[in-house]
Parts: structure tokens; sequence; C-alpha cells
């Protein structure tokens, strides 16, 4: 019998095959990692905004 991998893992599910967990770390560094992207794109559209006057 073969269980199939989920995406993230709800609290309660017994499951061992996930790739993200419903719980503060997770959503820590989720959050972590679309603010540091909002940033770069923010950082690039300002770039080339200055370079290209």
């Amino acid at each position: 019998m073969t269980e199939e991998t989920k995406f993230v893992k709800e609290p309660e599910e017994e499951t061992q095959e996930y790739i993200l967990q419903k719980n503060k770390k997770t959503k820590l560094g989720v959050t972590i990692l679309i603010a540091f992207l909002v940033l770069l794109i923010c950082g690039i559209i300002v770039s080339n905004i200055f370079f290209t006057n």
C-alpha cells in the first residue's frame, strides 16, 4: 500500500508523507519568504525607474 505525498499536512492528519505542515514555523517561513520576494521585486522596479532616467 502506498500513501500519496501531500503538499500541506493538516494538524489532525496522521501521515508522514508531506512537504509543508500547518504550524507556526511554516507560516513564519512562508511569510518571510513572500516579504523578501516582494522587496526584491520592488527593488528591481525602483532601480529600473532610477537607471532609465
